[in-house]
């Protein structure tokens, strides 16, 4: 499997496994609990690196004869 197909791997860790270290209220970003930042920002975060794999997968190239 290529490298760059591993950062799927990182939004499965920073939502299920990141929750377990993130589960506070006190500091506040944005006007959120933290924890409510941590999900929002994981979900953010997702589709970038989603974007990322999409345009450095080879097999979305263009001219590919379909």
């Amino acid at each position: 499997m290529s490298t760059f197909k591993w950062l799927t791997v990182l939004p499965f860790i920073g939502l299920l496994v990141g929750v377990y270290f993130a589960n506070r209220v006190t500091p506040f970003v944005f006007g959120l609990p933290f924890l409510m930042f941590w999900c929002i920002l994981w979900v953010v975060l997702t589709s970038i690196i989603m974007a990322i794999i999409y345009k450095t997968d080879p097999a979305n190239k263009e001219g590919d004869g379909s």
